[in-house]
């Protein structure tokens, strides 16, 4: 079994100690965001919008998240750590305790419900991941580790990476909004493709 893996890089790192004041401007910002999110679609929240409500210059706003796709990562930054987190030391099946087959079901059930709950978000952060800012590396060696222990003979970071993509935000959109396609239709397509891999262990 796979115990507590040390050597996975948490995304985002240790945030820096903020003054007071940083840290309530933050948290207005954060709220002013979160709210025309809800009441407009991620995709019609521009930052000057953001800054207008929080009550701040929209060079703030730039300086503090750099662009749009900072200021999403920073409005997902709780929901992923704390999916990040229960994958390094969760309760099994997610975190360790649990076989690598196990833990590869319980990878897709998390990041699932991770995507049905934050898709919109996700989908606008898809640009952070092509720039190395989004959360996917973390993912990508998680699933590796886990890999070389359930199909050693397979390459580990290639067929992660593969994985990853059949868990891409934009087709879960797709799948649930277009398609139609149930949560339960997911995740037992999840669960066919990681158990045929760890069936077909040489």
């Amino acid at each position: 079994m796979i115990g507590v893996v040390p050597e996975l890089p948490v995304f985002g790192g240790d945030a820096p100690k903020e003054r007071a004041d940083a840290a309530r401007n933050r948290l207005r910002i954060l709220e002013a965001a979160a709210g025309l999110v809800d009441e407009h679609g991620i995709e019609q929240v521009s930052m000057e919008a953001v800054a207008c409500r929080a009550g701040v210059g929209t060079g703030t706003l730039y300086r503090r998240f750099g662009d749009r796709t900072g200021l999403v990562l920073a409005l997902l930054d709780e929901h992923t750590r704390e999916f990040q987190d229960a994958l390094i030391g969760g309760p099994p099946p997610l975190g360790p305790g649990a076989t690598a087959a196990e833990r590869l079901r319980a990878f897709g059930d998390g990041y699932l419900d991770l995507m049905e709950t934050h898709a919109d978000l996700l989908v606008a952060a898809t640009r952070s991941d092509v720039d190395g800012r989004g959360p996917l590396s973390f993912y990508a060696t998680h699933l590796g580790i886990l890999l070389r222990e359930a199909c050693p003979h397979l390459d580990p970071a290639y067929t992660a990476w593969s994985l990853l993509a059949t868990l891409s935000p934009g087709a879960f959109v797709m799948q649930r909004r277009a398609l139609g396609w149930p949560m339960e239709r997911l995740r037992f397509g999840w669960y066919g493709l990681v158990d045929a891999l760890s069936a077909s262990r040489a």
